[in-house]
């Protein structure tokens, strides 16, 4: 059996970058010693998104360089402990930061950069700059290749994300999350992993941390397998509130089977009558965004 091993980070932030970065680090080595070929943070771990009640102009100074310290150094954990890892941070970037996570794969080469496309220019998130397209990057592991892409929290509301990401070739998407993780928006993580056949593994903050609530989980996306009668739970893990590290075996011989010969995904699709969907503007929207400033 093909198993990748993940880890979500489900880890409360320290006060400053320091404190996150080595408490970041030391999870990672926690992670690896439990077998993860992959270790996940949540979202905007450099500041332990740090944003709400706060002024724009305060926190956008902790925006991180990239390449700086911060990101390089679990470029080099990641290569130290042959283990690939997913790192967030609050990007430094043309003066407006970005919301990133930053992929190593386990020699410690950095494979993307993805920023948050769908950022919630409802809240504080309006002072941010959104990333401007999904990316799909083959990662190197001790169980092979595997397909990776990446989106976050928010863009999860958007079928699009996930969809891109599997037209993409994804197998599995991270997904870093800083909210609390309750009935509807697991539903929405369940349902972008069955309609596209590829894993879904979601990293949140423990209930500690404040307007989160834990519950990372991993959806897997096979609703059938050969020698069971009726549809199967997708979910093969679902932490509880409390901080900790998870990890979910992840059975990539039998996704790929799966993916073989089921009719989701990029099966049956009619792309021609999607027009609608590519629109920046529609005649009578269902939704009108009267709130936005």
């Amino acid at each position: 059996m093909n198993v990748l091993k993940i880890a979500l980070l489900q880890i409360a932030p320290g006060k400053t970058l320091k404190e996150n970065l080595e408490k970041g680090i030391a999870r990672c080595k926690k992670a690896r010693e439990q077998g993860a070929d992959i270790a996940l943070f949540p979202e905007m771990w450099s500041n332990g998104y740090n944003i709400h009640g706060r002024p724009a102009g305060e926190w956008i100074n902790d925006a991180v360089d990239i390449d700086g310290g911060f990101v390089k150094a679990f470029g080099r954990v990641a290569k130290q402990l042959g283990m690939a890892v997913g790192v967030t941070l609050l990007e430094k970037y043309n003066g407006a930061p970005r919301n990133s996570l930053a992929l190593f794969d386990r020699r410690g080469q950095l494979k993307f950069v993805y920023a948050k496309v769908h950022t919630c220019d409802f809240d504080a998130e309006r002072n941010l700059t959104a990333g401007g397209d999904f990316y799909v990057e083959t990662l190197d592991t001790a169980c092979g290749m595997v397909k990776i892409g990446a989106m976050i929290c928010y863009d999860r509301e958007f079928p699009e994300s996930a969809r891109i990401l599997m037209l993409k070739g994804a197998e599995l998407i991270l997904v870093p999350n800083a909210c609390p993780m309750e009935i509807n928006r697991l539903s929405q993580l369940r349902a972008r992993a069955f309609e596209n056949m590829l894993a879904i593994a979601t990293c949140n903050y423990p209930h500690t941390v404040p307007d989160c609530n834990g519950n990372s989980s991993v959806f897997d996306g096979v609703a059938y397998l050969p020698d069971e009668s009726g549809s199967r739970d997708t979910c093969i893990l679902q932490a509880g509130e409390a901080e900790g590290i998870y990890i979910a075996e992840l059975n990539l011989n039998q996704l790929r089977e799966y993916r073989k010969s089921e009719v989701f995904g990029n099966a049956y699709r009619h792309p021609k009558k999607y027009t609608l969907l590519t629109r920046s503007e529609i005649d009578e929207p269902f939704v009108r965004n009267d709130y936005r400033e």
